[in-house]
């Protein structure tokens, strides 16, 4: 029975003795393998920031239409005033079914010396693709009376495609002035360790207000109520959206 108790023994230290010698080979390798190779931490590298900007004119004006019939010099009724808006958008260029449409329509009852009215208003968004179509609109809508036209933003129809191509040379910027700066030191730069965007709170600007610019306020020169066609110059110039772009960039040093 003893001796049976004794062999029980022995088998159990000898595995107790195989899992320990187990535990530190591979405790050794593991420690084999993080001396053996550095992180990029422990690497000669040189940091630096690239940074890219890009202008582009826009190419969609949105303009805000409010239609009332209310107040009306010509006391024309609001269907009588869309008629005449769409027939007028529609000769100078403008595809109606593509580019207006329409966003609130409000019909209200209001009491004036005892009688009552109803009140309909309708709002429109327009969207205009360059300047020489802007004024031939606002032209238009001075001759129909309709003084509460206002753009609201500007925007471009390929920003996403720029803020790609920004990107882009942001981080070849970061590599020029890294291998800049590396010749001055007598060395040259590795492989890219570490790529971080750096986010342009104020400046990447995708969209631009406009809502105190209106047709009643805004000056178009070469266009007055006497005429009868909008001259071509203009002296309108929308101020260009921005894009930019900045990468944080750490370069191996060899």
């Amino acid at each position: 029975m003893n001796s049976n108790n004794n062999n029980n023994k022995n088998k159990i230290v000898k595995h107790m003795k195989r899992l320990i010698i187990g535990a530190l080979l591979s405790i050794s390798m593991v420690g084999f393998a993080q001396t053996g190779e550095k992180n990029f931490i422990d690497q000669n590298y040189i940091e630096v920031t690239g940074k890219a900007e890009w202008e582009i004119s826009p190419n969609l004006i949105y303009l805000k239409i409010v239609l009332s019939d209310k107040n009306n010099k010509n006391r024309e009724t609001l269907p009588e005033i869309e008629r005449k808006m769409i027939s007028k958008l529609t000769e100078i260029g403008i595809d109606v079914n593509k580019d207006l449409s329409l966003i609130d329509y409000v019909s209200s009852l209001r009491a004036y010396l005892l009688k009552t009215n109803v009140v309909l208003t309708k709002q429109y968004q327009l969207i205009v693709r360059d300047i020489k179509t802007l004024e031939k609109v606002f032209f238009e809508f001075q001759e129909l009376g309709v003084s509460n036209v206002s753009i609201s933003k500007l925007e471009h129809s390929e920003i996403e495609q720029f803020r790609k191509e920004v990107k882009v040379f942001a981080v070849k910027a970061a590599k020029e002035k890294a291998e800049l700066l590396a010749i001055s030191l007598n060395q040259k730069i590795g492989k890219a360790i570490y790529v971080q965007e750096v986010e342009n709170v104020n400046r990447n600007t995708l969209q631009r207000s406009y809502a105190g610019t209106s047709s009643s306020n805004m000056i178009i020169r070469g266009i007055s109520s006497n005429s009868s066609s909008v001259s071509m110059e203009t002296d309108i110039e929308f101020e260009k959206i921005i894009i930019e772009s900045t990468f944080l960039v750490r370069f191996a040093l060899e």
